[in-house]
C-alpha cells in the first residue's frame, strides 16, 4: 500500500532513533513505537475523538479518563503547537506483565493546506493546547478493559495530541503573516514528547514483536508488521474489504502533492481524473496496482469478500451522495 501521509514524521522518527544511539533491547522499543504510530496515525481526527457521552464495554466498564501532560519547557525546546502553545500527550501507565511495554498513537487530522486554514486550526484542538480536552477516554486499542483490549491492555498507552498541522514534521521559523504568528514545529513536538517518555521508562521498555505477529515477513522491519497487508494474515473471523481503488485525497496530496509540483503538471489530472494525460494515467494504475498486490492474498479466502471500485473518491461510505451516487461503479449491476 502507498505510504500514510506521515511517512516524512516516521523517516524523522527513524534517523533521530538511530542519532541516539540506542540498540538491543530499547532498539526493540522503537519498533513497538513506530508500528503502532503506522497503523494508528491514519485513523480520522473524527474517528479519534471519543464521543459525547460516553457507553460502557461489554464487561460493564467505563473507558478509563486519561490526563493531559504538557510538554515541559516547551518553548525553550522549540516545540510548539500552530498557535505557540504548549504540545501535550495523554499517558495511562501499564502494570504487570505490560510495565516494559510501550504502545503509542500519534493522533490523526489531516493537514492544514494554507495559513488561512491553518489560522482556522489555531483556534481549534488540532492547533492549540488551549483547546484540547484536559481528560480524555482510552478506547478500542488503548483501552485498559482485557476484555475489550486483550493484546495491549497492560501495557503503558500514549497518545500523543497532533497541533502542528503537518503530520508530526516540519521545523522552521515561526511566519507572520497579517499580524499573525504560526509555528510549524512537528518534528521538533515529536522529539520532545519521546524525549520526556524516554525519561519515563520508554528506554526501558522489553517487548519482541514477532511473536505477536508470527505470519509477519521475516524480511520485513518490525513495524511493518502493523500495515493492513500483514495484519490481515492474523486475522481468522471473515472480512469484508471496501475499498476505493483511486483514492482523491492521497493523489491529491500524497502522490501528486501542490509542494511536488512546481511546474503544476499534475493540476487538472489532480482535480480531475479524466483530464489525465496517458503517461499520468499509467502512473494512476500503477498507484491502483499497488494497492490490488497488497490485497491478493485475500482473494485465495472462500470466505472472505471484497469491492474494489474505481469512484475516485475520499471517505466513499461515509457520504450519502457518494454511496448513492447514481453514476457510482457498478460490478454486476451492483452499486
Amino acid at each position: 500500500m502507498p505510504p500514510p501521509p506521515s511517512a516524512p514524521a516516521f523517516h524523522h522518527l527513524r534517523l533521530w532513533w538511530r542519532r541516539r544511539g540506542r540498540a538491543g533491547a530499547v532498539g526493540a522499543t522503537f519498533s513497538v513505537a513506530f508500528l503502532a504510530a503506522a497503523l494508528l496515525l491514519t485513523l480520522s481526527y473524527y474517528a479519534s475523538t471519543p464521543p459525547a457521552n460516553s457507553s460502557t464495554s461489554s464487561s460493564g466498564r467505563s473507558p478509563a479518563l486519561v490526563g493531559l501532560t504538557l510538554v515541559r519547557g516547551a518553548e525553550e525546546k522549540g516545540a510548539l503547537c500552530l498557535d505557540g502553545s504548549a504540545p501535550g500527550y495523554h499517558l495511562q501507565r501499564g502494570s504487570g506483565g505490560g510495565s516494559r511495554s510501550w504502545l503509542i498513537h500519534l493522533e490523526g487530522g489531516g493537514w492544514c493546506r494554507n495559513l488561512r486554514s491553518c489560522a482556522s486550526r489555531q483556534k481549534s484542538m488540532l492547533g492549540s493546547s488551549h483547546y484540547m480536552e484536559r481528560q480524555i477516554e482510552f478506547a478500542g486499542i488503548l483501552s485498559d478493559d482485557e476484555s475489550q483490549n486483550p493484546d495491549f491492555f497492560n501495557w503503558n498507552k500514549v497518545k500523543t495530541r497532533y497541533c502542528d498541522g503537518a503530520s508530526f514534521s516540519g521545523n522552521v521559523k515561526d511566519e507572520l503573516k497579517n499580524g499573525t504568528r504560526f509555528f510549524f514545529r512537528g518534528q521538533l513536538i515529536l522529539e520532545a514528547v519521546m524525549n520526556e517518555l524516554l525519561l519515563k521508562g520508554l528506554g526501558q521498555a522489553k517487548q519482541d514483536l514477532r511473536q505477536r505477529f508470527l505470519d509477519c515477513n521475516s524480511n520485513l522491519e518490525p513495524g511493518q508488521c502493523f500495515f493492513p497487508r500483514e495484519v490481515v494474515k492474523n486475522i481468522v473471523t471473515p472480512v469484508f474489504v471496501l475499498n476505493s481503488a483511486y483514492d482523491a485525497w492521497q493523489v491529491q496530496h500524497v502522490l501528486a502533492p501542490q509542494s511536488s509540483d512546481p511546474q503544476h503538471s499534475w493540476l487538472d489530472c489532480r482535480l480531475d481524473i479524466s483530464k489525465c494525460s496517458p503517461n499520468q494515467l499509467e502512473i494512476l494504475q500503477g498507484f491502483r496496482k499497488e494497492m490490488l498486490d497488497a490485497i491478493s492474498e485475500l482473494q485465495q479466502k472462500s470466505d472472505w469478500g471484497m469491492y474494489i471500485n474505481s469512484c475516485f473518491v475520499h471517505c466513499q461510505s461515509l457520504n450519502s451522495f457518494t454511496w448513492h451516487s447514481p453514476s457510482s461503479p457498478r460490478v454486476n449491476n451492483k452499486n
